[in-house]
């Protein structure tokens, strides 16, 4: 089992920056791909970026390409999701996932319990 915590949401003006974290406790000592989902009011839950075990492989949404910058620690076992040049679209509650060979997709295997993004106008 592994337990994801997320936190550095919070409230932010177009065109701010936040940076996500995501901790992981738990069974550590496997590699996991490491994912950022989100979900905004009345829309189904999105993908947003994911991150090899190794670091070395990263993938993104169209939307978030540019702006977003996904990284990992693994000395920490730590997960980011460094957000620049924020829009209103990109208001949502975002997830950390990790799943052993998941990619690209929704099925991760867990789950943390979200962090509120607000981008105002």
């Amino acid at each position: 089992q592994v337990q994801l915590v997320e936190s550095g949401g919070g409230l932010v003006q177009t065109g701010g920056s936040l940076r996500l974290s995501c901790a992981a406790s738990g069974r550590t000592d496997s590699s996991y791909n490491m994912a950022w989902f989100r979900q905004a009011p009345g829309k189904e839950r999105e993908f947003v970026a994911v991150i090899r075990w190794s670091g070395l492989s990263t993938y993104y949404v169209d939307a978030v390409k540019g702006r977003f910058t996904i990284s990992r620690d693994n000395a920490k076992n730590t997960v980011y999701l460094q957000m620049n040049n924020l829009k209103p679209e990109d208001t949502a509650v975002y997830y950390c996932a990790a799943d052993p060979k998941l990619w690209i997709g929704v099925n991760y295997d867990y789950w943390g319990q979200g962090t509120q993004v607000t981008v105002s106008s």
